[in-house]
């Protein structure tokens, strides 16, 4: 048990008794940790979580110094994430689908700064958007790659009957 002497302005302080327990300190953030926050971020067009399209390039922590709280007992450590993306998109000339692609680009990199900001250990996540190298269907994780092979031929039933109706040819 601890004393912990109390007073509002203008009383007399007056003694209480609480147990305080210390802190105990936080887990150190890991990359794993970011990977997994990342399984809650869908590319818009495949359906695909981005960890499992493959489009995470490199992920790095570092510890922010100058965060609200910093070097305070019990306060936990807080981290900067940088986070490298490559976009899925194909390679297009039209002025038009590029300026589409980058504002698809733009909402996934605020869908992962605000799956992000999310964590109380967090102070700051950059996400860049890189353009070498190119993201490609190689990429997608194998397991990820079989649930969209199944997805994309349950659509389709392989002995499909397709019906030809033709209309007589007017005399």
């Amino acid at each position: 048990m601890t004393k912990l002497q109390i007073a509002a302005a203008n009383q007399v302080p007056r003694t209480i008794e609480c147990s305080m327990h210390p802190a105990t300190p936080a887990a150190t953030l890991t990359e794993a940790d970011i990977l997994a926050a990342l399984r809650d971020c869908y590319d818009p067009n495949l359906t695909l979580n981005i960890v499992e399209l493959g489009l995470v390039h490199s992920i790095s922590v570092a510890p922010d110094p100058g965060a609200p709280g910093a070097g305070i007992p019990g306060v936990p450590p807080r981290h900067r994430v940088h986070i490298a993306l490559i976009p899925a998109r194909d390679a297009v000339a039209d002025s038009d689908a590029d300026a589409d692609a980058d504002a698809k680009d733009t909402s996934l990199a605020a869908l992962v700064r605000n799956r992000l900001a999310g964590f109380e250990t967090i102070s700051r996540t950059d996400v860049s958007l890189l353009r070498e190298p190119r993201w490609t269907p190689d990429r997608i994780r194998p397991e990820a790659r079989a649930r969209l092979t199944d997805r994309l031929t349950s659509t389709q039933p392989p002995h499909a009957l397709v019906q030809i109706q033709t209309r007589p040819a007017k005399s």
